[in-house]
């Protein structure tokens, strides 16, 4: 990590020289840039994107989050790493982390190697201009929501599947939150993932690109908000902007300040098997796993059977057993940490 002060760039403004000419920027709106602490909170197939984003534009405190490593299937869309990176098992923060200093040795980078989690989030985002979802998972997306409601703190909303995306620009005080959005978590198990659906490297580009661009216009206070939630669809070709409204006291965050995630009263929690060489992972509320929907999900990514008690999936050396409460034991690691990547991927929250 570089000890030189962001805003002390040996060439000067000059590398951002083409930002500048841009009325929207100006001299002004690059040096707050240079001021500014963004954190990214992922750094898979969005938050590698946007981290590169960033890292370009001069933001001049870069907080990278990631508890994951590098696959060679993450090549296809992560843009910051490559297969040197896969050989030498570099975790994903790290990685970009190298990368960007390469790029840009003017900026602060500071690659965090975590899981993100209701113990570690307020300390992770102390002191941030602006928070940046990089995730792939409802649960760490609604754990941001929570910290960042709390205390006061922008962040921008993005998600990809298939060859679909959304993002949403939550200001505290001033717009609606994820959870007026999503008042409640999906069931698992109920929706795709990408592991399942598919994920087309363009439409991570083009989300983490306005995610970016959000992100920009809010630490320089200029240009026209996102007023809602940006919803596209490249293979089809449809661009569409959803209003949203606050829910108010109905809504558990931002409407009677009640942060279920940050409590660690909603979402995924894991317990490592001792003896077994597994971890369960649970979710806070339960739900009613439909099996047959979730097989037929899965059968494209691997060996699957069930029955009316329990379905068994088998993936790259891991056995997932499902249970009709969602509840989950993943044998063939006891990482925590990785049961619920593994999770996220397959089952989704």
């Amino acid at each position: 990590m570089t000890n030189r002060k962001p805003d002390e760039n040996p060439e000067g403004l000059k590398r951002y020289e083409r930002q500048i000419l841009f009325p929207g920027v100006g001299e002004d709106g690059q040096r707050k840039l240079l001021r500014s602490r963004a954190v990214v909170i992922g750094c898979g197939a969005l938050g590698s994107v946007i981290a590169n984003n960033l890292a370009r534009a001069g933001i001049g405190n870069l907080v990278i989050a990631d508890r994951d490593f590098i696959e060679l299937n993450n090549l296809q869309r992560q843009i910051l790493f490559d297969e040197e990176d896969i050989a030498k098992g570099l975790p994903k923060a790290t990685a970009a982390a190298g990368k960007l200093r390469k790029i840009n040795s003017s900026i602060r980078i500071e690659p965090i190697v975590a899981d993100v989690t209701w113990a570690n989030i307020e300390t992770l985002i102390a002191g941030a201009d602006v928070v940046l979802d990089g995730t792939d998972n409802f649960d760490t997306r609604c754990l941001i929501n929570d910290a960042c409601v709390k205390h006061g703190i922008p962040w921008i909303y993005g998600g990809v599947m298939a060859s679909y995306g959304m993002s949403a620009t939550i200001v505290p005080r001033q717009t609606p939150c994820l959870r007026c959005l999503f008042p409640r978590a999906p069931l698992p198990g109920a929706l795709q993932t990408c592991d399942t659906a598919g994920v087309l490297g363009s439409v991570v580009n083009t989300i983490a690109s306005i995610e970016s661009m959000e992100a920009m216009k809010l630490l320089i206070g200029r240009g026209r908000r996102n007023p809602g939630i940006i919803t596209v669809d490249l293979w089809e070709d449809i661009f569409d902007t959803i209003p949203l409204s606050k829910r108010e006291g109905d809504c558990p965050a931002c409407g009677r300040g009640d942060y279920e995630y940050l409590a660690a009263r909603e979402g995924v929690h894991t317990t490592s098997l001792c003896g077994h060489g597994a971890v369960q992972v649970s979710v806070r509320p339960s739900g009613k796993i439909d099996f047959p929907v979730l097989a037929r999900r899965l059968e494209s990514a691997g060996k699957v059977w069930f029955n009316e008690f329990l379905l068994r999936f088998s993936v790259d050396g891991y056995e997932l057993t499902v249970f009709p409460d969602a509840r989950t034991i993943i044998k063939g690691t006891t990482d925590e940490a990785l049961a619920k990547t593994l999770y996220a991927k397959f089952i989704g929250a």
